[in-house]
């Protein structure tokens, strides 16, 4: 009876210690993805302030475009 008990423990045992250390393999193997997936995001990604200050230059260019565009219009001798 002792035999069975020890095999039996023995079994579980080991089938506990794999289980554990596919878990932590897995684990492991998930947080090296999700660092990586951080770093290109940190690389790839323009903070909200970088785009506002690029936006607003882009439509500060734009106004000027306009308001030349404007007086081209205005002196122009040909109306149509």
């Amino acid at each position: 009876m002792t035999e069975i008990v020890l095999s039996a423990s023995i079994a579980i045992c080991t089938g506990l210690g794999w289980l554990t250390s596919k878990t932590h393999h897995r684990i492991n193997e998930l947080d090296t993805r999700l660092d990586a997936a951080e770093l290109r995001m940190a690389r790839e990604y323009v903070a909200k302030k970088d785009l506002t200050e690029a936006v607003d230059r882009v439509e500060a260019h734009m106004i000027r475009i306009e308001s030349k565009l404007d007086k081209i219009v205005i002196t122009s001798p040909h109306r149509y």
